[in-house]
């Protein structure tokens, strides 16, 4: 080691060393400085998975649902006492299938009909919409009358609460929503397979309900495609259109820059304030129905053009001088170089913006509320004007409901709508992979 002579104080130190003290502190920050961020993602991806497995947990329940399966007997004496449905189809619209229903599982229980609490409990079992299937039953098929026919019809929501381990039975029945006789039937009815447990498909088919066990995703997964297709058809020409015209085309001046520095700033707007705008204008002003999916198209199709139009121009310029120079050098006109050259490279990195772009549409639900999509819709919407809902203002809706039976509801539809974002995440990732070009 070698000693230096310090001129100032006149006193010997050793350089080498302080150089590597230095060096030892530098290298220490970086160590914590890794240390830090490792341990922020731990803590991002322990939130997550809390998050994930909380969803998971409350929501896989409801894909499936328990159903009863009764002997029906369709009596004539109940349906049409007077024989009129040749000449007046209506009274077997009319007639008492909830009687039906009760004689049913009556006898599938071996019930004594006179003891009224005991048939009251055991109505209570199957879903107040199991009625309504008997009567489409009829009504489409009116051969029926006279035979008796198994029908499987949705348990009520307690029952299936119940059956799914969801309702503590160790408390007193005074505390919870299935007495002990019903307890008693479900476990007879399990013994003899009358009760069973069945893939919820209706959670897919049916539109929202009032009942629980009936309550399903219909409308809102048309409502949500009829929204998609919608700010596909009207945000991707336009925001690429846009962005090629100020990227390719656009002379830099104040005007241009103004344009640019409004596009960064509406993708930070929140997206209530589109809501705002979209009751103002297309509602109030141009007339269009309220509720309607072409309204809310409209609405997030405005709240996607910033960010394709960013993510546009970002892989505009991500393809290399050379390829316009080229391009130009050859004989091509300006409009050429673009269409033919720049357009196609640059299309992985559009069509990711656009993907992530509509994903982000898809999860909104603040600017549906105040166009009025939360309204309670139970058929499928056959038009963009005809009144619908969404995925996202589903979960709002169900939500905010007392029954215990729609929270099991609400984690099942946020499943399907993380599915579906993680579908178009990945889709992205595939396309950018899949196009993507090195330089």
């Amino acid at each position: 080691m070698t000693n230096v002579l310090s001129p100032a104080a006149g006193t010997i130190s050793k350089a080498p060393e302080r150089r590597d003290i230095g060096i030892k502190r530098r290298y220490a920050a970086e160590r914590r400085f890794r240390a830090y961020g490792i341990a922020a993602i731990s803590f991002g991806l322990i939130f997550l998975a809390i998050l994930l497995s909380t969803v998971v947990r409350n929501g896989y329940t409801a894909f499936q649902q328990t159903a009863i399966t009764l002997p029906v007997e369709f009596t004539e004496k109940t349906i049409d006492p007077s024989n009129k449905r040749a000449t007046d189809p209506s009274v077997l619209i009319a007639a008492n299938y909830g009687a039906l229903l009760r004689d049913a599982i009556v006898k599938q229980l071996k019930l004594n009909p006179s003891s009224r609490p005991d048939v009251r409990d055991a109505t209570a079992m199957p879903s107040k919409g199991a009625p309504i299937q008997l009567r489409d039953m009829v009504v489409a098929d009116p051969s029926l009358i006279g035979k008796t026919v198994n029908v499987t019809v949705l348990a009520d929501a307690n029952v299936d609460s119940a059956n799914k381990g969801q309702i503590d039975l160790s408390v007193d029945e005074k505390n919870r929503k299935v007495n002990d006789k019903q307890v008693g039937w479900m476990n007879e009815l399990k013994a003899s397979g009358a009760l069973f447990k069945k893939f919820n498909t209706g959670l897919f088919t049916n539109g929202n309900s009032s009942r629980p066990e009936a309550a399903g995703l219909g409308v809102a997964l048309v409502g949500s495609l009829y929204l998609m297709l919608i700010v596909l058809v009207l945000s991707l020409p336009i925001g690429v259109a846009a962005s090629i015209y100020l990227e390719e085309f656009a002379t830099k001046n104040k005007v241009t820059d103004l344009i640019e520095v409004n596009i960064n700033n509406l993708a930070a707007v929140p997206s209530i304030v589109y809501g705002l705008l979209g009751l103002s204008v297309f509602i109030n002003f141009a007339g269009l129905p309220r509720s309607a999916s072409l309204v809310g198209g409209l609405v997030l199709s405005l709240m996607t053009l910033p960010t394709i139009i960013i993510a546009t121009r970002a892989a505009l310029r991500a393809v290399p001088p050379s390829i316009r120079a080229a391009a130009l050098g050859l004989g091509a006109s300006k409009m050429q170089m673009v269409f033919h050259h720049v357009l196609p490279l640059a299309m992985p990195g559009i069509l990711t913006g656009t993907i992530i772009g509509l994903a982000h549409a898809l999860g909104e639900t603040a600017p549906l509320l105040l166009i009025g999509m939360v309204a309670f819709v139970a058929s499928a919407p056959a038009t963009p004007l005809d009144p619908s809902t969404a995925l996202p203002v589903q979960v709002y809706m169900w939500a905010n409901e007392a029954e215990r039976a729609f929270v099991e509801r609400t984690s099942g539809a946020i499943i399907v709508l993380l599915l579906f974002l993680i579908v178009m995440n990945f889709g992205a990732i595939l396309l950018r992979r899949r196009f993507e070009r090195r330089w």
